[in-house]
């Protein structure tokens, strides 16, 4: 799996997986019971993950849907032509 993305904002986080669930992407959010460990400070964030194979069909949709700025560097290595 591939990093899509990084971020304490747990509405980001929602909508991202509704984005990714109703495209039929497979991923995972890392790191979300972290927060019983750092005492909910928001110190370490969570990661949306993804198969590396659907990478490029989860940066495109992220991408129309805006949210280019808010994606991992490593997913966009390549990420926005694959397989296009």
């Amino acid at each position: 799996m591939v990093p899509l993305l990084r971020t304490n904002d747990m509405v980001l986080i929602s909508f991202v997986e509704a984005l990714l669930g109703e495209a039929g992407i497979g991923h995972l959010v890392l790191d979300g019971n972290m927060s019983v460990l750092e005492g909910s400070i928001g110190a370490i964030a969570r990661r949306v993950m993804v198969v590396e194979e659907d990478r490029s069909a989860a940066v495109r949709l992220l991408v129309a849907a805006g949210l280019e700025h808010e994606l991992d560097p490593r997913a966009l290595k390549d990420g926005r032509n694959a397989g296009a």
